[in-house]
């Protein structure tokens, strides 16, 4: 018996695809280890976590950072993911030139409504062995704030759930404090 193989591509044979009209510009795609990942829709809640996990950072961080949304960043060769929020290293070119790398990585935040599965397996996965140092994966429909620290070739070593109700202190800024809360759309009231 033959063992199955698959075709995995490279970020420039992705971005050719793009210029051959392989795949469209409109369509939503990230590519992940290798293959190309169609990404999920984007509900309400989803959205609008998005908008104020973005409001959050860049208030509170200022113009330390780039607080970059659902852009590329290049991990590997053969990734180049598109997370929710990547806060980021301030690039005196604004990165005309490339996208952000590991080293100028500096958090990165999944939104979960329909993805929690995916974000806190492969993504972790994938972050861990970019060397990410902290990856945060932020549950709208439990309410919750998963946080991984300390990579280590393919996992975090630390791993932690908090709830809504506390405060998280990202590493890279230990002088910043963030309200769980302050990242999840509000509860709306019942509408019976």
């Amino acid at each position: 018996m033959t063992a199955v193989q698959t075709r995995r591509f490279t970020v420039q044979e992705y971005y050719r695809m793009t210029e051959q009209g392989i795949l469209s510009p409109t369509e939503r795609t990230e590519l992940i280890n290798g293959e190309i990942v169609k990404m999920a829709a984007k509900g309400t809640a989803h959205t609008s976590a998005v908008l104020l996990v973005q409001d959050v950072f860049k208030e509170s961080l200022g113009r330390q950072v780039f607080v970059k949304s659902q852009d590329p960043i290049q991990l590997f060769n053969d990734s180049e993911p598109e997370p929710d929020v990547a806060v980021v290293k301030r690039d005196p070119l604004a990165y005309s030139t490339h996208h952000p790398i590991p080293e100028e990585i500096l958090l990165v935040i999944e939104v979960a409504d329909s993805s929690l599965k995916y974000d806190l397996e492969t993504m972790a996965v994938l972050y861990a062995r970019a060397e990410i140092a902290e990856y945060w994966v932020l549950d709208v429909l439990t309410r919750q704030l998963h946080i991984f620290r300390q990579p280590h070739q393919d996992r975090y070593q630390s791993q932690m759930i908090l709830a809504e109700t506390l405060d998280v202190t990202p590493i890279a800024f230990t002088d910043c404090t963030i309200a769980i809360r302050d990242l999840l759309p509000p509860i709306a009231p019942d509408q019976s």
